[in-house]
């Protein structure tokens, strides 16, 4: 049966003659609709039988696997079908998609992985990606490989990107589609602000205001919470302070059944109260709201270094979703929305959402990229493109794992990429399975990617939780953060066909397990040092030394907060060196080591940076010492180096010219740059240089000037002299700027008597400022103008320098008066 969109009376419908005719025309079309203007149901839905899909099926990516289900399961609703029939949807471990499905939703990097299995996407007439705004790294890799297919290889491939507070104008030039909008049909939204809230007081502080909100207002209420934690416990409040209200908790994992509950009107007519997270912001319609209760908090994934994993944190959230929370009250009537913030904290909140792409971990974006044969990520459509460093740490990463060879996806690579968790885990579950330990490896992968289930006082140690994870297992247990763990453990567990184990194991096992997913972190304990380490990745670590690994004198480290310095340990497991046989690799270092005063020739055994075994190397040759000092140097070299005062000062004179004569092309002398490229400049005369006292000998000047050509030198002396002659016949070094402004002459007064105009450089253009000084070169005056200090000043300064040095000649006219060097006595009468 054709579904018919008109038997739904939402705003949308009024684009979608205009959104089929621009589809017709164009691969790429940017729709902008308000939230619960039925762009996610409605659109897709409508768009099915459009011939320009020849037939084949749409793919829509959602940031979130709650909205994804619900989405899904509402379009199914629409049609009158089961999940699974013409609309379905896959996320991470559970999919419902049959031959007959025309429509999936998709989330979680479900979308790139279905085109590396097809880049051409075949059987897929159009992508939709919705909530776009949302800036879910996952959207924005697969917008960048969907660009890519459709470049080189789909050009009849649609791309519908729907959002609701995108600047359009920068994503519509950016990928060179027309933009659709939505007027929507919101309602007026009165806001008050209630002052800011505790967050540990969050749930009492929310009930409360609840409470007070149902009193002076009807309808039903929708309230903003961070996440599941702080929706049980308002939850809770509420079922004994409001009993007459029906109450639902909205968040993920909860059955289709109870969203639906949800999201529908209550059956018997009671006014309801709808706790949810951030999902409820846009991509899902809930039905009879015009009260919202804004905690102003959300949970955002993040890098955590900790753990070297993405992880949900708790944080203020921007004005972008403070509106469209507040815009689920407008949506049938008039509605009120309470802030729990202050008006002043509205002041300080940032207006769009942080791109997760900016402080994300890279490594699986890395990876999908070189196994999809991009040579230049930077050179994909990027709405937002990657930061280089952090693209630089994944490669490194790949590269340890063995995932990357030489940039190159190798054939462990493609295994680890083809499960779906992060890079370090899913090399650690592919190793585990070659050495028959997979059971213990998937119980391990489960408690890396959760939260914490045992108390921090516990102690560090792994083993204690998965020991608490397989007692719970075989006793039965229900305890709550163990039974999310069990459920990440139990998908690992069908994927690679393993039955449970809930017998003892080895923890060495462990330790070996987690220095496969973390080789960086293997740590050393420092002799001498309870509880202190090195990491193979040469930082320091440490944790309580009452805990009772303290004495372990190796361990491999999974969580840990990498701060300067010493850094913290919070999870690991106990090493035996015997199973670090393997990872011991022979290398010769020659480097410069600055407590060391210098030169370090060694060939090494070692783990990372823990040496276990160093022998002196005699006779290096000449470049690999030279390549030493100049690594040192771009590192510490501002330490090191003797930077003279002529030295700066052939620096700013250089600078200055630079400044003053931009089509001179004059070389980039900033400090930081000159140490960068010190070997192009300092490499010749660092030969023989072994000691960090040679590299004080340096004549840093005269080197630098000798990198001039002689053309740019004698420029150099004529437009920027190094001193200048004054009347009294001295030569005075002139005082040059870093930021190129009017070099200084500092000169006694009696020396330039006689000298009626400011003197001149750089052909003429750049008049000198003088510093004039008394005959003890304190200043009396700073001028640029010479001669009207002669007419003006000059006459005031001579009252006060004749009352001090009474015994020097002051005249009445300087200009006649002959300049001297030293003391010329004033005539008697």
């Amino acid at each position: 049966m054709k579904f018919d969109p008109y038997k739904i009376d939402l705003p949308v419908l009024e684009i979608l003659p205009e959104l089929k005719q621009k589809l017709a025309q164009h691969n790429t079309l940017i729709v902008h609709a308000p939230p619960g203007a039925g762009k996610s149901t409605l659109l897709p839905l409508a768009l099915l039988e459009e011939q320009f899909l020849a037939g084949k099926k749409i793919l829509m990516l959602e940031p979130r696997r709650l909205a994804a289900k619900t989405i899904a399961f509402r379009m199914a609703e629409l049609l009158e079908e089961k999940i699974g029939q013409t609309v379905g949807y896959r996320i991470r471990f559970e999919s419902q998609v049959t031959s007959s499905t025309k429509l999936e939703v998709l989330t979680e990097g479900i979308l790139t992985r279905m085109l590396h299995q097809d880049n051409a996407l075949e059987n897929v007439g159009m992508v939709i990606f919705d909530e776009f705004h949302e800036r879910n790294i996952h959207a924005d890799v697969a917008m960048a490989l969907c660009r890519e297919a459709q470049q080189m290889l789909r050009p009849d491939l649609r791309i519908l990107v729907m959002s609701a507070t995108l600047d359009m104008p920068q994503l519509s030039a950016l990928l060179n589609a027309p933009v659709i909008s939505s007027e929507g049909r919101l309602f007026p939204v009165e806001v008050h602000y209630s002052g800011d809230i505790d967050p540990w007081l969050m749930p009492e502080m929310v009930s409360k205001t609840i409470i007070q909100a149902s009193k002076s207002n009807l309808g039903d209420i929708l309230v903003f919470l961070p996440g599941q934690g702080e929706i049980k416990k308002t939850e809770s409040i509420l079922r004994k302070q409001l009993p007459n209200f029906s109450i639902h908790p909205l968040y993920g994992q909860l059955s289709p059944t109870a969203q639906f509950q949800a999201i529908m009107p209550n059956r018997n007519g009671k006014r309801k109260v709808v706790l949810a997270t951030s999902i409820a912001e846009t991509s899902l319609t809930i039905e009879g709201i015009t009260i919202v209760v804004d905690s102003g908090f959300g949970r955002t994934s993040k890098f955590d270094p900790k753990s070297g994993l993405s992880r949900l944190e708790t944080v203020r959230i921007a004005k972008d979703s403070a509106d469209q929370r507040a815009g689920r009250a407008g949506r049938l009537s008039p509605g009120v929305c309470f802030r729990l913030w202050s008006k002043a904290t509205q002041g300080t909140m940032a207006n769009f959402r942080t791109p997760e792409i900016l402080d994300a971990d890279l490594a699986f974006l890395v990876l999908d990229m070189v196994l999809w044969g991009i040579k230049d990520i930077k050179d994909l459509t990027w709405l937002t493109p990657p930061p280089a460093g952090m693209l630089a740490q994944a490669f490194d990463i790949l590269h340890q794992l063995g995932a990357l060879e030489e940039n190159r996806i190798t054939a462990h690579g493609k295994k680890i990429h083809s499960i779906p968790s992060h890079p370090r885990i899913a090399h650690m579950l592919v190793i585990a399975e070659e050495e028959g330990k997979t059971a213990l490896a998937t119980d391990i992968a489960a408690l890396l990617e959760e939260r914490d289930p045992l108390d921090p006082e516990t102690g560090i140690d792994i083993n204690l939780r998965i020991e608490a994870l397989r007692r719970a297992r075989k006793e039965n247990l229900s305890v709550k953060d163990l039974n999310k763990i069990e459920k990440v453990a139990a998908n690992y567990r069908r994927m690679f066909r393993v039955d449970v184990e809930n017998s003892a194991f080895d923890p060495y096992e462990t330790g070996l397990l987690i220095a496969n997913a973390y080789p960086e972190r293997i740590a050393f304990a420092r002799p001498g040092n309870n509880a202190q380490y090195q990491l193979a990745n040469g930082k320091l670590a440490m944790f309580g030394h009452k805990d009772d690994l303290a004495h372990e004198p190796w361990l491999a480290i999974s969580h840990i907060d990498a701060r300067e310095g010493m850094g913290k340990i919070f999870l690991g497991s106990p090493l035996n060196p015997r199973d670090l046989a393997p990872m011991v690799k022979e290398k010769k270092v020659v480097l410069w080591d600055a407590k060391k005063g210098g030169l370090v020739a060694s060939k090494d055994l070692r783990i990372g940076s823990i040496v276990l075994k160093s022998t002196p190397i005699q006779n290096v040759p000449e470049e690999q010492m030279i390549d030493a000092a100049s690594k040192f140097i771009s590192l510490e070299g501002k330490q090191h180096l003797e930077f003279s005062d002529s030295f700066l000062q052939l620096q700013n004179r250089v600078h200055s010219l630079k400044v003053w004569r931009k089509d001179d092309n004059w070389p980039d002398w900033s400090l930081s740059y000159l140490l960068q490229t010190n070997k192009e400049w300092l490499g010749p005369y660092l030969i023989g240089v072994k000691k960090i006292e040679d590299l004080k000998k340096l004549d840093l000047e005269k080197i630098l000037f000798h990198n001039l050509t002689s053309e740019q030198q004698n420029s150099l002396d004529r437009l920027a002299p190094k001193k200048i002659l004054v009347p009294s016949g001295s030569s005075i070094t002139l005082q040059y700027q870093a930021d190129g402004a009017n070099p200084v002459l500092a000169v006694r007064l009696q020396e330039v008597f006689g000298w009626m105009e400011t003197p001149r450089i750089n052909g003429g253009e750049i008049p000198l400022l003088l510093h004039l000084l008394s005959p003890g070169h304190k200043p009396v005056q700073v001028t640029s103008d010479l001669k009207s200090f002669w007419m003006n000043t000059y006459f005031e300064v001579k009252k006060e320098m004749k009352r001090r040095y009474p015994k020097h000649s002051w005249p009445e006219n300087p200009l006649e008066a002959q300049a001297v060097k030293g003391v010329k006595k004033r005539t008697t009468v």
